[in-house]
């Protein structure tokens, strides 16, 4: 009983672990050494259920420490009660963790070469010998644990419209295995790291050395890979301007402080001094036709003498709906881009006819009833590039934003993280964004309320970011690119071609069981 426990916890703490190798602090090795102890831990258990346990043990030490920022965005901004906040926290993380302990009972369910058929004693005698198989230790570690991770990883980041923040793969925007992004994108990347994390166990208890085999290829092909070039500039660099308003989330939608919000913005704009000037999500805090003439015009005319287009984040009102998009101003003629993915409860609520009166009485979000995009949007034609938008969370969907592909030159994403105060959020989300550079092959501009304001290269490398939490203009050089990696030409389908291979391959090693 002892050692059930221990395990637990032993589960948990590899699973708060992973935290680490995220941004920001970068310790990549950290999520494949925690992945490996739960695929250990895994073997040793002897019923689907308890190895279903301890992946959930995993998942809310991932997921407890690693989105304990939704607290700040609920309680410090969304006006919900302390301990309503607390303990809705600790609920979405206790519910994330179902995914890993799906994980854990999806794997045990194969015969494995211990003897373990996981079947009752009834079905047991009912059994063929001559039809009992097993798995192989290394092909369970190496095969199976891996495929079946990475498929419910994407199963988390698709169902109830997705969550996939902390997937593995994100820990290694700067790592080797990043050179997986373009071919497979973010879950094959994740796949290159639970195979790591599989071959290290195996490792752990045979000493085999196909095991180290195994994880220096897998490594030294992801470094291969980063030396790819997967697409081709286009035309001639133009000078941008990503300018963080800073703008506290407790004053943003306030009425009487606007003009303030809008001259803080006015201001910063014409300091800029870009062809293409990108402001956050919702730097306007209003619909587009109540922005004020005189602001823009303002904004036409400066980017109009710069030859270029200032790009910004304003509510829009159409056809009795309400959009989160992003407007141009200059140049080119007026074009809007409106978000397509929303974030649950902040932007739309579920199941409103039943849950809308109660979230209504604990929470405090303006604009929290938004329509949605239309699911294909052309990219926005500025400054001589077509620019991908995306807004905020919608940077977490790889699958959604190849959809402007191989058209777009420029990925944009303008987003308003000061919901998450001084958590770890921001960080997070901007190396969301670089494995979202590495996918597309495409560079990536960020123009963030408070953080994380960044250029990042189409290798995923952050060429400059501003200090969070204060205003500033970061000026600097941006490339378009054309041309389409594998995984903008396949999406995930290749991730699943796969996987599938992987399966197969298991299926066919199979051995005859013991017995």
């Amino acid at each position: 009983m002892f050692a059930k426990y221990q395990f637990h916890l032993l589960a948990f703490f590899a699973g708060a672990a992973c935290v680490f190798g995220f941004a920001p602090f970068g310790l990549f090795p950290l999520p494949v050494l925690a992945l490996s102890v739960l695929f250990i831990l895994w073997q040793r258990v002897d019923t689907p259920s308890a190895a279903g346990w301890l992946g959930w043990s995993f998942g809310l030490g991932l997921f407890g420490a690693g989105i304990g920022w939704i607290y700040v965005a609920l309680h410090d901004y969304g006006g919900m009660p302390m301990p309503l906040a607390a303990l809705a926290t600790l609920l979405f993380a206790a519910f994330l963790a179902l995914f890993p302990a799906l994980a854990g009972y999806a794997q045990a369910r194969f015969p494995n070469i211990n003897g373990r058929y996981f079947r009752s004693p009834e079905a047991e005698k009912r059994a063929q010998p001559g039809l009992r198989w097993q798995l192989s230790q290394p092909l369970m570690l190496g095969l199976l644990m891996p495929t079946i991770w990475v498929a419910i990883e994407w199963l988390r980041g698709t169902i109830f419209t997705g969550f996939p923040w902390l997937t593995l793969g994100y820990a290694h925007s700067g790592s080797p295995l990043a050179g997986y992004a373009p071919v497979l994108g973010v879950y094959g990347v994740s796949l290159a790291a639970a195979v790591s994390a599989g071959a290290l166990a195996l490792f752990w208890q045979t000493r085999a050395k196909r095991a180290l085999g195994l994880l220096l290829a897998i490594w030294l092909g992801g470094a291969l890979l980063q030396q790819v070039s997967w697409t081709q500039p286009q035309g001639e660099p133009l000078s941008v301007a990503l300018v963080q308003g800073n703008i506290p989330q407790d004053i943003k939608f306030n009425p009487d402080l606007l003009a303030d919000t809008l001259e803080t913005y006015q201001h910063l704009v014409g300091q800029a001094d870009a062809r293409l000037t990108i402001l956050p999500e919702t730097a306007f805090p209003i619909l587009r036709e109540e922005l004020p003439p005189l602001l823009v015009t303002g904004l036409e005319v400066q980017a109009e003498a710069r030859g270029g287009d200032v790009l910004a984040g304003v509510f829009e009102h159409e056809g009795g709906q309400y959009y989160n998009s992003v407007v141009t101003f200059g140049a080119a003629p007026e074009q809007h881009y409106r978000k397509q993915h929303r974030v649950p409860f902040g932007e739309f609520i579920p199941l409103r006819f039943v849950l809308g009166p109660l979230i209504n009485e604990v929470l405090n979000i303006p604009m929290g009833d938004l329509a949605a995009g239309d699911h294909t949007q052309a990219p926005l034609a500025v400054a001589g590039q077509q620019v991908a938008a995306n807004i905020c969370y919608e940077d977490v969907f790889g699958e959604e934003i190849i959809r402007a592909l191989p058209q777009a030159t420029l990925l944009a994403n303008f987003t308003n993280d000061a919901w998450y105060g001084h958590s770890h959020a921001a960080a997070q989300h901007n190396q969301i964004s670089q494995l979202r550079a590495l996918e597309t092959g495409r560079m990536m501009l960020r123009a963030t309320n408070t953080g994380v304001t960044a250029i990042i290269g189409a290798d995923g490398t952050i060429l400059q970011q501003l200090p969070q939490h204060q205003p500033g203009i970061l000026q600097g050089v941006a490339q378009g690119y054309t041309g389409a990696t594998p995984y903008v030409r396949l999406g995930n389908a290749g991730l699943w071609l796969l996987l599938a291979g992987m399966l197969a391959y298991a299926w066919l090693r199979r051995e005859p069981a013991n017995g």
